[in-house]
Parts: C-alpha cells; sequence; structure tokens
C-alpha cells in the first residue's frame, strides 16, 4: 500500500516532531514547507520526506503545491495559519492545525461552511487534548456545575526570576498572556483578561500557579453552551511570575510592542528540553443526586524518541495533531466540515499509536 501524503508547514522544533512520529510508520510520506532554505538542513535525515520552499502567505502558490497530498498540518506561527487554511481549502486538502488564537479558529470555522474537506483547527495540547479529557469526564456527570482546565509547559530545573525557560512558540505565549479569554461564568459565555483569577495549588509537593490565559478552551464553551455553570482555562507556572509578566505587558506597555518582548525573551531566556508538561482538570458537579468531584491529572516529561531527545511539550504537541490526523486517515472524523476536538473520545485517542505518548507518562490518574 502507498504511503498516505501529508504537508507539515513549518520546519521548526514542533513541525520536526510531527515528521519524526509520522515517518516512525511505514504509513506516511511528508512534504515539509518552509519558507527558509536553511531551516531544511536541520531536519533529521528520514526515508519518505521531501521539501518544498515556499512563501506561505501566497496561498495560490501553496495550494498549488498542496494538490495531491491528504492532509495538511500546520506548525506555523498563528500569523500564518490563516493562509494555511485558505490554501488548504483551495486545494481540497484536509487541514490541520495547533493555533491557540481565537480569531484564526474563528476564520477556519466560516471557511468550513463550504469546504469540501475536514478542517480541524486546535490538534495540540492546549487547546486540543485538554479539551478531549475535559468533555470525557464531563460526560459522566448528570448535571454540570464548575470545569477547570490547567495546563503548563516547565522547565525542570528554572534558574531565573521568571521561573522559566522557552519551550514553546515565543509568539504563541506572549499571543495567549495578551489577548482576552473565552470563559463560561453562571451559564454565560463571556470575555475575561489575560493574567487575572490567580490561583496556587500544589502536586506532588511542588506549588505551582495558574492565571487566565487566551485560547486554551478552544471550541469547548460553545459545545457545552447551556450545560455548565463554570468553565474556564488556564496556564500553570511556577508562583511569582504572573506577577513579572503583568509588570512587563501592562505597567511597561510592552503588551503595545510585542516585537520588541518577543526579542527580550529570547535573548534573555535560554531555550531548554528539559521540561514538564502538566495536565490537571477538575469537573464538578451532580452524579446520582450527590454533588461530586472528579480530577484528571498528567506529568509528562521530555524523553528519547525514536532515538532522539525531545521535550515534554514537542511530544505532547506533535503526538496530538498525528493522533488526529491518524483517525481522520482511519474514517473515525467527519472527512468534511469543521471538526471539534471534543468530537474525540478519550478512549479514542489513548488507544491511538500517537496518543499512547500521552499513556506512557506519570499518570496520577482519574480520582473521585
Amino acid at each position: 500500500m502507498n504511503p498516505t501524503k501529508i504537508a507539515v508547514i513549518g520546519a521548526g522544533k514542533i513541525g520536526t516532531m510531527i515528521l519524526e512520529l509520522l515517518l516512525s510508520t511505514e504509513d506516511f510520506a511528508v512534504t515539509v514547507f518552509d519558507a527558509s532554505e536553511d531551516q531544511f538542513a536541520l531536519l533529521p535525515a528520514l526515508p519518505r520526506l521531501s521539501t518544498i520552499c515556499i512563501d506561505v502567505t501566497d496561498e495560490d502558490a501553496l495550494a498549488a503545491a498542496l494538490k495531491g497530498h491528504f492532509a495538511v498540518l500546520s506548525a506555523t506561527p498563528f500569523f500564518l495559519t490563516k493562509h494555511v487554511a485558505k490554501a488548504a481549502v483551495i486545494a481540497s486538502v484536509h487541514y490541520l492545525d495547533l493555533t491557540e488564537d481565537v480569531a484564526s479558529t474563528e476564520y477556519v470555522k466560516s471557511l468550513a461552511k463550504d469546504a469540501d474537506c475536514a478542517l480541524i483547527p486546535q490538534c495540540g495540547l492546549a487547546p486540543g487534548f485538554i479539551s478531549i479529557v475535559a468533555n470525557d469526564v464531563a460526560a459522566k456527570f448528570d448535571d454540570l456545575d464548575t470545569i477547570r482546565m490547567c495546563v503548563g509547559a516547565l522547565p525542570q530545573y528554572p534558574s531565573n526570576s521568571l521561573n522559566h525557560n522557552l519551550t514553546w512558540s515565543t509568539d504563541g505565549v506572549i499571543n495567549e498572556y495578551c489577548e482576552p479569554c473565552v470563559a463560561v461564568k453562571n451559564g454565560e459565555n463571556i470575555m475575561v483578561p489575560a493574567l487575572e483569577h490567580l490561583e496556587h495549588f500544589s502536586l506532588d509537593g511542588i506549588k505551582y500557579e495558574s492565571f487566565n490565559t487566551s485560547g486554551g478552551l478552544g471550541t469547548l464553551a460553545e459545545s457545552l453552551e447551556g450545560k455548565v455553570k463554570n468553565l474556564s482555562y488556564q496556564t500553570i507556572r511556577y508562583p511569582g511570575h504572573r506577577d513579572i509578566m503583568k509588570t512587563l505587558l501592562q505597567d511597561l506597555q510592552l503588551r503595545d510592542h510585542r516585537d520588541l518582548l518577543k526579542q527580550v525573551f529570547e535573548n534573555a531566556l535560554p531555550a531548554t528540553l528539559q521540561d514538564v508538561v502538566l495536565i490537571f482538570v477538575t469537573v464538578s458537579g451532580m452524579k446520582e443526586g450527590q454533588l461530586f468531584q472528579e480530577t484528571y491529572a498528567n506529568k509528562i516529561y521530555s524523553q528519547e524518541v525514536n532515538g532522539r531527545f525531545h521535550s515534554a511539550i514537542q511530544i505532547t504537541t506533535a503526538a496530538s495533531i498525528c493522533t488526529v490526523l491518524d483517525l481522520l486517515v482511519s474514517g473515525q472524523l467527519p472527512s468534511k466540515g469543521f471538526v471539534r476536538q471534543e468530537e474525540i473520545t478519550l478512549k479514542q485517542f489513548l488507544e491511538n499509536r500517537f496518543g499512547q505518548y500521552y499513556q506512557s507518562s506519570q499518570t496520577m490518574g482519574l480520582a473521585a
């Protein structure tokens, strides 16, 4: 059987992890698209891998290059996803992305109305897997009260006052710290400011803080509209991080100078592969006439995959979008229109060969 042809847009850390996972099987052939030829020199030498240097903002040229591929997976910064989505629709190629940007997802949703291919945004960790977990736990309740979803990609060995290292897209982090956040409060869908609603908790004897950030909720607020009283998404960090970010973004007004803030971060904060991803979901509501609570908690550490060491955020993000792709290829997801993450069951996800990267971690289980 011929391998399924997949296009991956972006030859950065996440794009590279995606192609490594896909090409670890014999079921896929991957074409990597990037605007920089230099990026291709950094890719591992793998079979069934080809490259195309292209400006993805040229939607017609990109659409022409996508012809013949089953799907395109966008691993670009959030501000480029609209171009990739439009090109995919023009080429009638299935589209998946990792964006946390709310406006980009709304644009993808608008394209899906007339598309003859599937458009599946937010296929990463958060948004993405976190919504699948929350929806699965919520389905066990007769009536829902509160769902709290928290995710963090943290350095295992923090060594600066921010208690943070670069583990993810700098553009993406700044965007989710600045943009307003979707939430549900007292049954109403509302927008709340980023960096607010600071909370503290401990896990395995380690102290953490969490606070509102944009995008992680995905489409879950729409899917659970009228069914849940309170719903929120927060990012997990080590204590003190939020206060420093508020000073930088609000008091020093760097939210209006994001390019400068990006330059500061990338010159001052070292990157690391030694990270840990925390996933923490708590659901409360009525079950058999009693107020009840269930919690899913999971820690995933950086590890070696296919002979190369990768960060936890690389592994979890890439494993998520590869799982969704695998489910689409096997006919377990709709092949046309807009597809939400919460249409995937947790059982489907974890039983998938790529989704199993979430099971091989230190799972603290689902506890009532």
